[in-house]
């Protein structure tokens, strides 16, 4: 789909914000100076991107979902409807800790359910799957499969996001994958 960002007339996206070519704001999204997303984007009703949140090209985030300073989310990743990052592991209204803005890193073609929250200072693996609802607050593996709150990993799932079993095949694909030091790996790649 590259081309020209298509910006809907009620998202507010401020000078100094960088929007990739192909990418769809929708409406009432707000891009603030420095926020910077990739190409080929969508980024759904009510999305707000900080200034110092990054997202990769091919990115879909849905409906009122916040990307705050310091989250960094790579290519070809899905954030699902009202995920929750965040960015400060001990808040306070009259407590001012900007410096203490702590990174969440989500990883290529990694898939966040809805309404699942992601702490900060943690990191979601590459294709890792978070189910709906989960609360994620520790690191998640390579190509994991975790839900529930805590979030607790139940399995390990494909790049096409398919379950896997104890022989860790794709039952689509037929891909094979192998445990490594972060998580799994498809047998063919090198790390």
């Amino acid at each position: 789909m590259t081309g020209r960002a298509e910006i809907h007339r009620t998202a507010e996206v401020a000078e100094g914000a960088s929007v990739g070519a192909g990418t769809r704001v929708w409406q009432h999204c707000v891009l603030l100076s420095g926020a910077i997303v990739g190409q080929d984007c969508k980024l759904a009703h009510n999305v707000f991107v900080e200034s110092g949140a990054t997202v990769g090209d091919r990115v879909t985030v849905k409906d009122n979902v916040v990307l705050y300073d310091g989250v960094k989310v790579a290519d070809d990743v899905f954030i699902g409807p009202n995920a929750v990052f965040t960015n400060v592991s001990t808040p306070r209204a009259f407590v001012s800790r900007k410096d203490a803005f702590e990174s969440t890193e989500i990883g290529k073609g990694a898939s966040i359910g809805a309404n699942a929250t992601i702490v900060c200072g943690h990191s979601v693996g590459a294709y890792a799957l978070i189910g709906a609802g989960a609360l994620v607050a520790r690191d998640v593996p390579d190509y994991a499969l975790v839900v529930g709150n805590p979030a607790r990993q139940i399995g390990w799932v494909s790049r096409a996001g398919c379950r896997m079993g104890d022989d860790l095949v794709c039952p689509e694909t037929g891909e094979r994958y192998v445990e490594c030091n972060t998580g799994l790996m498809a047998a063919h790649e090198d790390k």
